[in-house]
């Protein structure tokens, strides 16, 4: 047995005037001879897989041990690798506390999801054959167990990792409107993307709804981005084991992911982390967060329910409940009055630290990281949310969803991009027009929320179950090769793509990506998309309910 060691990014500065070296060696099989009894001894019960990779690789969370992919075996992969302490006990509610080890750990299944209450499918008319498979992968936890030890990542590398191979990462957050979700997804299966690209791949869970925003006056806010920030630090420190340039770290992800992300570039300017942002389906101009006194209200009305109270300090009170007891309280909470759909009720609240107020004025004023960033939404976002008014009862007409669609992804996005462009940030806006059969959920859902996922990810047949059209297989290797090229070189490698940097002109800078069925890229002025975006004047009272 051997193991890879190797000094992470993080025993250097984070910047300076020489280029960061990393110091690589291998550990000699006799000194693996010595490791492997404590090794053992500390985790008896723990067999490696047949499939298992031969050479453990050294982390903080342990020796992590992976196995060939499903579908693609030239891709290692390891599932459910612990970055987080448990958050239960006293720990719920608390800021993560980073997760170390020295012993042996089979990276051979999902960890258990983030605590979540899940529902089922809905009897939506004329739905599709497939519907039901989209529709449960994309709002569900792919029937895994919960728990509130749930702060995990995967990763997917091609080949056997070799330290000191410097591949370009891509860390994925999953949406799910900071409520449900998490990274064990038949849409965020990282294989077909390393695969494909070479690139190393990596999904996160972070905690949800109550147990990650609960609006208890008094604690820290916001622990579910917070849980967010410490995954990318366990990244930046144990990437480079893998194989992978903890100096080329791009983080994406989509919808409460995608404005997670944001969060972070205005939270921490000046330690990012990361190399650049993706952000797709969602920004912070998408949605208004929660103020301090509706968050505390919702905390209130919950606490109430499990007998610890209506004011004052009720954390300890509700720390001593159990997981499904808080489940099924926060369950009862009512929601806020919205114009169209239903808004979460636990969810990101203004804090000045990780959350802020008005994100118009700080885009404004430049105060995020200037980092790359690629940003982009569907055409038909509300081809989703159809789905989800219908289940509640919530009008949602076709004058509604074309203000939706605006309000919360076209006209937030092309904010945000602006924002970007005016203070000299390299950023790319794209648009995204694909419409597949096999993906459809009703005769006109079109390109609807999250379907560019699929593209993304290579996942279009897996998710719905039915073979891909040789059109719909071109467009998503196109989609792999531009993420790609933005996380091997946030700065151009678009521009060598043809793509242009965005300009909020008359210049053809918005990218269409699946329009008319082609299977790259073609430009125009972003004016065929924001026309009536001025007037809404940063409007959200539809897009509520969006994240």
């Amino acid at each position: 047995m051997s193991f890879s060691i190797l000094v992470s990014c993080a025993s250097f500065p984070p910047t300076g005037l020489f280029k960061l070296s990393i110091i690589i060696m291998k550990v000699s099989l006799a000194v693996g001879a010595l490791l492997l009894p404590l090794l053992t001894q500390a985790s008896p019960s723990v067999e490696v897989r047949d499939t298992a990779v031969s050479s453990g690789i050294l982390t903080t969370s342990g020796v992590i041990f992976g196995h060939a992919a499903p579908n693609k075996t030239g891709v290692t992969e390891y599932l459910g690798i612990p970055y987080g302490a448990s958050t239960n006990g006293s720990r719920r509610w608390m800021p993560p506390q980073r997760f170390t080890s020295r012993t042996k750990f089979n990276a051979s299944t999902y960890g258990p999801s983030c605590p979540a209450n899940i529902g089922g499918t809905v009897a939506f008319p004329n739905k599709t054959a497939q519907f039901d498979r989209i529709f449960l992968a994309f709002t569900t936890q792919g029937g895994n167990v919960q728990s509130e030890d749930c702060l995990s990542a995967n990763i997917w590398v091609k080949g056997t990792p070799k330290p000191g191979q410097s591949k370009p990462v891509l860390v994925f957050v999953p949406g799910g409107r900071w409520n449900t979700g998490g990274s064990k997804s038949l849409f965020y299966n990282g294989q077909y993307l390393a695969d494909a690209e070479d690139v190393i791949v990596v999904t996160i869970n972070y905690r949800l709804n109550i147990f990650g925003f609960p609006g208890a006056p008094g604690i820290q806010q916001n622990v579910g981005l917070l849980d967010q920030r410490i995954a990318l630090e366990w990244v930046r420190d144990n990437i480079a084991a893998f194989g992978g340039d903890c100096e080329r770290i791009t983080v994406f992800g989509q919808s409460a992911g995608s404005v997670s992300i944001a969060y972070l570039a205005y939270a921490y300017p000046n330690d990012p982390i990361v190399a650049g942002y993706i952000m797709e389906s969602g920004t912070p101009h998408s949605w208004t967060p929660l103020t301090p006194a509706i968050a505390a209200q919702h905390w209130y009305n919950a606490s109430s329910t499990l007998g610890c109270g209506t004011s004052g300090n009720a954390l300890s009170c509700m720390q001593s409940k159990n997981t499904s007891a808080v489940l099924a309280a926060f369950a009862k909470v009512p929601f806020d009055p919205t114009a169209a759909l239903f808004q979460p009720q636990f969810q990101p609240v203004e804090d000045n630290v990780t959350v802020f107020h008005d994100y118009s004025v700080l885009a404004a004023a430049g105060k995020f990281a200037k980092l790359p960033l690629l940003i982009g939404n569907n055409n038909h976002e509300s081809g989703f949310y159809a789905t989800a008014a219908f289940a509640t009862g919530k009008s949602f007409n076709d004058t509604q969803q074309a203000f939706f669609n605006l309000e919360a992804f076209t006209c937030a996005t092309a904010i945000e991009a602006a924002a970007r462009a005016a203070n000299g940030v390299p950023v790319w806006r794209y648009r995204y027009f694909g419409d597949f059969s096999n993906l459809e959920l009703f005769p006109g859902s079109g390109t609807y929320h999250g379907t560019e996922l699929d593209m993304v990810f290579g996942t279009a047949q897996d998710v719905s179950g039915l073979p891909n059209t040789a059109v719909e297989n071109a467009t998503s290797a196109y989609f792999m090769k531009a993420w790609a090229a933005f996380a091997r070189n946030p700065t151009s490698g678009l521009s060598a793509l043809g793509w242009p940097t965005y300009k909020n002109s008359s210049a053809s800078t918005l990218v269409r990506l699946g329009y008319n069925s082609q299977t790259s890229a073609s430009f125009v002025a972003p004016s065929t998309s924001d026309a009536q975006c001025p007037a809404l004047n940063g409007a959200v009272d539809l897009g509520k309910g969006a994240m």
